[in-house]
């Protein structure tokens, strides 16, 4: 009878991690990477990386160019899907479903996943129409009051509404370099999102705009998983809890971010920080 107890626990236990995975920090993980390989034709971008990301926080990506950390990151929404000779092997997870599940609605999981590019990105419409498209399309409003709601309530999460209160229907491009990527934000929050990815999404900005955006961070954080990909050490340690660093296509370790900056436990990533390679 005692064996059997056991057994149940045990059973128990399992079905609990199957159903909320947890990170290795005893963390709610949110994506979870097992064994996922990049390939573009013969080349081996990247090499079986497994990594737990937690919800409700920052993980920032870092290591020299070329490494694979934004080919990673593609991997997150399948936008690796759009390269022809590109291969990906392995299985990602969100929120313990499989995003390679080829039942798995791409359009859908895109919404889930809201991308942030290098280079602001607003289309050419209006400041409203930017921050309702995404609610448009997925029909995430009832009415026009709802997308009202929804883009009044985007532009706040992304601290520009203040600024662009009295000129929505100007065009998004007329926008200042550090606004149109707040902008861009508050386009990828208002569908809701699960996971925000970011690809170094402060290099094209000024400090005063670089700053505005990582207050930004720090405040969405305690509602979203954010990935971000950043060639900027010191921009990683303010923004993020977690760093992953990656070295030639391989993850080389990942923990919390003042570990791996004070006491990291691999070489190479001693290296890395103290600026011996890059």
């Amino acid at each position: 009878m005692e064996t059997l107890k056991v057994d149940m626990t045990a059973a128990k236990r399992l079905e609990a991690e199957r159903i909320a995975p947890v990170t290795s920090a005893g963390l709610p993980a949110k994506v979870v990477a097992r064994d996922v390989n990049v390939y573009y034709g013969e080349k081996h971008a990247l090499k079986s990386v497994n990594v737990d990301i937690p919800d409700r926080g920052v993980t920032a990506f870092i290591g020299p160019s070329g490494c694979g950390k934004s080919t990673f990151l593609r991997c997150i929404n399948r936008m690796n899907d759009t390269i022809s000779i590109c291969r990906v092997t392995g299985k990602i997870t969100i929120d313990n479903q499989d995003i390679y599940d080829p039942s798995l609605d791409v359009v859908q999981l895109r919404a889930r996943v809201g991308m942030v590019f290098q280079k602001p990105n607003p289309f050419p419409k209006s400041i409203f129409d930017n921050v309702a498209y995404g609610p448009r399309i997925h029909g995430l409003a009832k009415s026009r009051t709802d997308l009202e709601e929804i883009v009044t309530a985007s532009l706040e999460k992304a601290g520009l509404w203040n600024e662009v209160k009295d000129r929505l229907n100007d065009s998004g491009t007329g926008l200042s370099g550090g606004q149109q990527q707040r902008l861009c934000i508050a386009r990828a929050i208002a569908v809701n999102p699960d996971v925000i990815l970011m690809d170094e999404p402060c290099s094209a900005l000024d400090p005063i705009a670089t700053a505005k955006v990582e207050t930004l961070i720090d405040e969405l954080r305690g509602n979203y998983c954010i990935i971000i990909v950043t060639h900027s050490m010191q921009q990683a340690a303010r923004v993020s809890q977690r760093t992953a660093f990656f070295h030639l296509g391989t993850l080389v370790e990942e923990g919390p971010t003042e570990k791996i900056f004070s006491a990291p436990s691999d070489p190479r990533t001693q290296d890395y920080i103290t600026g011996r390679t890059g």
